[in-house]
């Protein structure tokens, strides 16, 4: 069976929900004030807050969104604050994340880009070329075999004269007399052809 409430009992009830209101009260005028101290040092802080950002990315107007999210950020979660004289702290260190959040952003982008196409030769560069190749082979052929092995090995397979001498089996001294009447007889044959 339920007991009546005692008498007193809407007094105190009065007074829990007077001490409520008063916490409620202090509470929001807290929170006000935070905003006022956020602000405050929003505005006096907002140049050294934008210059530490457009040093971070480079790019001034990025930097004055990534200061404005900044102050988004900490003022919704102000609440969550420990120490209210630590908001410029709390900004700058919001700057800095959201800066290298921006940069990941920028990054992960360029990776994604697809890669640009080498220029390409026109059909008139490349038929020149080809010619080229074709008349370098016919001189090439017409040199003797050992000038002809010397200039391959050197200039094409890009080896040293101890490296040559040695698949060669000839002397270092060797590969630079063969290279060397080789080189002059090649530069000849080309003329005759061009």
């Amino acid at each position: 069976m339920l007991e009546a409430a005692p008498a007193s009992a809407p007094s105190l009830l009065g007074a829990g929900a007077r001490v409520g209101a008063d916490a409620r009260f202090d509470a929001a005028s807290r929170l006000d004030a935070a905003v006022d101290q956020l602000t405050e040092t929003y505005r006096a802080h907002y140049s050294s807050l934008l210059r530490l950002a457009a040093l971070l990315l480079d790019d001034p107007s990025s930097a004055e969104d990534i200061v404005q999210e900044a102050f988004i950020r900490v003022h919704a979660s102000q609440h969550r604050l420990r120490n209210r004289d630590k908001m410029l702290a709390y900004m700058r260190q919001t700057v800095v994340n959201l800066a290298r959040s921006a940069l990941k952003r920028r990054l992960l982008g360029l990776r994604l880009l697809p890669k640009p196409m080498p220029d390409a030769a026109s059909a008139e560069e490349g038929a020149y070329a080809a010619l080229e190749r074709d008349a370098l082979v016919k001189a090439l052929r017409r040199l003797q075999r050992r000038q002809r092995e010397v200039i391959v090995l050197r200039y094409f397979a890009d080896l040293s004269e101890a490296e040559t001498a040695r698949v060669l089996g000839i002397s270092i001294g060797s590969v630079k007399a063969y290279g060397s009447r080789g080189l002059v007889a090649l530069r000849a044959l080309m003329e005759e052809e061009g």
